[in-house]
Parts: structure tokens; sequence; C-alpha cells
């Protein structure tokens, strides 16, 4: 990068850092910013990673250059609150990551071996950091964020447990798990009174199942979701406009009357 280049991205990170500064000031700051904690941040951040994740699936470059900007505001605002407890300030945390990417890609900045199993050596480097940070796991699954959304949770841990060969040897054995966890919910819900606790057990069984499955197959299962969803979503706004277009509502028809015109989405797609 250009010196100049370097030196306006350098003003542009400082006058954030200000705003955030200013924001944050106890008798002349925003009263939202000022009451707000990193305990309280943590939902505001989760939400501004999915957007960024929404605005990179439309392809739209101007928003995800404004989503992108929310979630830099984010680790600004952590950092700005740190800095006021004495305890570190937002160059410290560029300092931290620029040390560890160095650190953990011995390859690129030092005379580590490119012929190397990255993978191995990735995690070789993080056991090393954890455990000169005195953090070294007792347990396999220590190492794995329990904080994580459901499916990426669900998803590391079954990788974690692979590693030790703890997994399923076939795909056939998966897709069978799948049907007999999908049989138990059948069978609480045939109870005369279904326990409302054991169909909901039953029911994330299947989900870790499903989740193991696409693990299987290469798939990411939050993608995988993400994208039913999204098609979901495009195919009933359709069923809305085809509805509205035949003079009536969502309200004013009948279940057989949204599935025709469900169906007559999913042919169009067919076509198209």
């Amino acid at each position: 990068m250009p010196d100049e280049k370097r030196s306006e991205a350098g003003s542009h990170i400082d006058r954030l850092c200000q705003i955030m500064a200013q924001l944050r000031d106890p008798e002349h700051g925003c009263p939202w910013d000022v009451k707000q904690s990193m305990s309280s941040l943590t939902r505001y951040t989760i939400e501004e990673a999915y957007e960024v994740a929404e605005a990179v699936a439309r392809d739209d470059m101007d928003d995800i250059q404004d989503e992108l900007g929310d979630l830099v505001f984010q680790v600004v605002f952590y950092a700005q609150i740190a800095k006021e407890a004495g305890e570190f300030c937002f160059d410290d945390v560029c300092r931290r990551i620029s040390d560890k990417l160095v650190r953990r890609h011995p390859h690129v900045f030092a005379d580590g071996d490119r012929q190397a199993d990255l993978s191995a050596q990735w995690e070789a480097i993080k056991a090393g950091e954890r455990e000169a940070k005195g953090r070294t796991p007792q347990k396999l699954l220590d190492t794995v964020p329990s904080g994580l959304p459901a499916l990426m949770y669900a998803q590391k841990l079954q990788k974690r447990c692979a590693t030790v060969g703890f997994d399923w040897d076939k795909v056939s054995d998966v897709t069978a798990k799948v049907k007999e966890e999908v049989g138990e919910i059948e069978q609480e819900l045939a109870a005369r009174q279904p326990n409302p606790d054991a169909v909901e057990e039953e029911i994330g069984d299947a989900l870790f199942a499903m989740v193991n499955l696409a693990r299987h197959c290469q798939v990411d299962a939050d993608t995988a979701l993400r994208k039913a969803a999204q098609k979901f979503a495009r195919r009933f706004n359709e069923v809305e406009a085809a509805a509205q277009q035949s003079g009536s509502t969502l309200n004013s028809l009948t279940l057989s009357e949204m599935e025709a015109f469900w169906q007559q989405v999913k042919v169009r797609e067919k076509q198209a």
C-alpha cells in the first residue's frame, strides 16, 4: 500500500476512535452509548456479523461496505470501554491480532515449511498459545466455545470428536441415524399425552444428526439452512404477490388456495 494511502487509512481509523470516545463522553456523549457495557454489546455484535453475511449473500458491495463498517464500529466500541477501564485500547487489539497472524503463519512470514500440513500446524500453534497462557484444556471439547450459534457449535463438537476417531464411517450410517431420530420424534408425538420436554429433546437429537449428515456431505449446516430459509421467503413473497394480483389477501385464502399458488411458484422456478 502506498504511503499516502496508508496515512489516509490511519487517519480514518483515528477519526473513528475519536468519534467513539466522544459518544462515550459521560457529560457530552450519547446517553445510549454511555450506558453500554461489553455484555450489553454482544447481541448487537452478533447481529452485525449476520448482517455482513446477508450482504455478502446478496453480493451487494455497497451494502457489504456499510455492514463491515458497522462491525468495525463494534470492535472500536469494545476497545473504548476497555480503554476507559485502563485495560487496553484499539491499537492494542490491532497489535495483538497482527502478532497472532504472523505467529500462526510461519510458512508465510518465517522460514516454515510451505508443504507442511497447515491444519495440523495451525492447531499445534494454537495449543502452544493456550499452554503459554496457562489455558491448556483438560478435555477434548474444552476448546469449543459453547456460546457459538447452535448449528456451528454442533458442527464444531462433531469435528473435534472426529479428530480422535469418534465418528461415523459412512454417510449411509448417518442417514440411518437421522431416520432413527425422526422415528423417535414420531413415537413421542404418538403418545396419548406427549411430553413437551421429551419432544424437544428428540427434535434436538434429530437436528444434531442432520448437522452430522451435512458435515459428512461436506456441507456447512448453517449455510444450507440459511439458503433454505431464503428460498422459502422468496417463494412465500411470490405467493403473496400472486394473491394480491388475484384480488385476494393472504388472510382471505384457504390453505389449499395458498398451496396452489405455492405449487405455481415452484413450477415457474423450474421453467426459468
